[in-house]
């Protein structure tokens, strides 16, 4: 009857800790967006007609040229086909040699560019330039703000949000979130992404909108607020029923949360025929890596290397590389994450540079690098985790317990194959 009795409790712990998965998500709430195919690219296509129509008549007609760079940026969004973004360089380069005013307007747009393709000098440098005219400074100041960031000019940034404050902005609600994020002040960045919010559904400009509720998603998605990400995720796509980055929040959420596997490749899937961008394949590599499909998680990797090797990519991937080449050529990881540091010296490049030491058996620059430029400067999980990996290599224990606990609470953004990792310190 005893052992009957620890049976039945033993059962019961195992019982509830199996529920501890709890489904979020539902295929109803998604489905009919998953048979949407290009909703938002058939606009654009339409308005390109119409605009090189304008530009066949006068081909330095500067509204039409960006206009026309406005819509290949669109169509970069919708299809991630990364020759759109670089024609949208090409005419607004143009709008802005053939015309003679609003020149600064022309920079501010291909500054946006340049911060997509990862090209954060070249960016700051045009936002300087656009800083010398004398109207819509505050416009620059905005964007000045946002490479600042990527820089890891953080004291420039902070005078910079100084100078734009106003509580009633969208604008500035939105860089107040980003750095509070960045101040490890989770709370207070959905704080201000919700009033943000409030902004922006009383404005009812749908692009607006689309931005701002997948980007709280993502907020909430960190805060361990999963249903409130899905959530918003799904009114993204109420809006925007094509729109890709909500569709591979909640794949996200399926793989991640839920380990279902089969239903992340389903939505990927769906995805991935119109959206032709190299993340997914990474994403798929991840999943089949957690389901133990090591011969296809290569693969999937193998086909990101090849096509990230179209030039047009840039620098744009170079996060993504250092961490595969640090497993199997830690030489070239490194010699990556050195050009990535001298782009932007940031908490999280270093981090990579660290990882990359690690790899490539250098243990003992790895702490340095750990302990001169990411202890205490950056709140991300990632970077904690390469932390507990340069700290086991060189053998201070005591560290890594506080640590654990640290990325267990954020199993939901690092994903389940890293926290299989997390689970053997």
């Amino acid at each position: 009857m005893k052992n009957i009795l620890i049976i039945s409790v033993l059962l019961l712990i195992f019982g509830c800790a199996k529920e501890k998965t709890i489904r979020i998500t539902s295929p109803d709430d998604y489905n009919r967006y998953l048979l949407v195919k290009r909703t938002s690219k058939d606009a654009a296509l339409n308005e390109m007609i119409f605009w090189q129509s304008r530009l066949s008549e006068d081909s330095i007609n500067t509204i039409a040229l960006g206009k026309l760079s406005g819509v290949y940026n669109a169509l970069f969004d919708v299809t991630g086909n990364i020759s759109e973004l670089k024609n949208a360089e090409m005419l607004i380069k143009k709008a802005f040699q053939v015309s003679a005013r609003d020149k600064d307007t022309y920079l501010r747009s291909l500054a946006h560019i340049y911060i997509t393709q990862h090209r954060f000098k070249e960016a700051k440098v045009l936002l300087d330039s656009a800083f010398t005219f004398p109207d819509n400074k505050r416009a620059t100041e905005l964007m000045l703000f946002d490479v600042s960031m990527e820089l890891g000019d953080y004291t420039k940034a902070d005078k910079l949000l100084g100078k734009i404050k106003n509580n009633s902005d969208y604008n500035y609600l939105i860089r107040l979130s980003k750095w509070s994020d960045y101040r490890g002040n989770l709370d207070a960045a959905i704080r201000y992404m919700e009033q943000a919010k409030t902004i922006a559904e009383a404005g009812g400009v749908v692009s607006l909108k689309v931005w701002t509720y997948s980007n709280i998603a993502d907020y909430y998605g960190h805060a361990g607020k999963l249903k409130e990400a899905y959530e918003h995720y799904l009114m993204t796509l109420e809006l925007q029923p094509d729109n890709a980055y909500a569709k591979k929040g909640i794949a996200w959420i399926v793989f991640a949360s839920e380990k279902n596997s089969a239903e992340a490749t389903r939505i990927l899937d769906a995805i991935s025929g119109n959206h032709l961008i190299p993340d997914y394949l990474l994403l798929r590599a991840e999943i089949a890596e957690f389901d133990k499909n090591l011969s296809e998680a290569k693969e999937l990797e193998k086909m990101f290397l090849i096509a990230v090797e179209n030039q047009d990519y840039g620098d744009m991937y170079n996060t993504y590389l250092i961490d595969i080449y640090s497993k199997i050529n830690p030489k070239k990881a490194l010699s990556l994450a050195e050009k990535e540091i001298a782009n932007r010296a940031t908490p999280e490049t270093y981090q990579l540079l660290a990882y990359a030491q690690l790899m490539a058996g250098m243990k003992t620059e790895a702490l340095n690098t750990i302990e001169n430029f990411v202890n205490d400067k950056t709140f991300e999980p990632k970077a904690a985790y390469t932390k507990a990996k340069v700290y086991e290599a060189n053998g201070i224990m005591d560290k890594i317990p506080e640590l654990k606990a640290e990325l267990k609470e954020a199993a939901f953004e690092l994903g389940p194959v890293i926290m299989r990792e997390v689970e053997k310190f």
